[in-house]
C-alpha cells in the first residue's frame, strides 16, 4: 500500500475518533514530521512510511529531538497500526 493511502486512511480514522489532524510544513527545515494529531492535551507527530521503510538519518535526528521534548513520533507503515494508535 502507498504511503499516501496509509496516511489518508489513518487520518480519516483519527478524525472519526475525535483527533484534530493538521498537515504541517516547516519551510527551510527538512526532516520534520508533516502531520500533527491533537487530542486531550496530547500532541503526536506520526511519520508515515510504506511497509518496512525506515526514516532517513536526518529524520531520525529530528525525531530524536522531538522525542527528547516529550512528544511521541511513531513510524506508521500500515493502517492497522495507525488505527490502533488513534482510537
Amino acid at each position: 500500500m502507498k504511503e499516501s493511502e496509509i496516511e489518508r486512511k489513518v487520518k480519516r480514522h483519527a478524525r472519526l475518533n475525535g483527533w484534530l489532524v493538521f498537515k504541517f510544513t516547516s519551510p527551510g527545515r527538512r526532516g520534520v514530521p508533516d502531520n500533527i494529531f491533537l487530542k486531550n492535551k496530547t500532541a503526536i507527530f506520526p511519520e508515515f512510511k510504506v511497509l518496512g521503510a525506515k526514516p532517513n538519518k536526518l529524520q531520525e535526528h529530528i525525531f530524536k529531538k522531538i522525542r527528547k521534548q516529550g512528544f511521541y513520533v511513531p513510524i506508521i507503515d500500515n493502517t492497522e497500526k495507525g488505527k490502533k494508535l488513534f482510537t
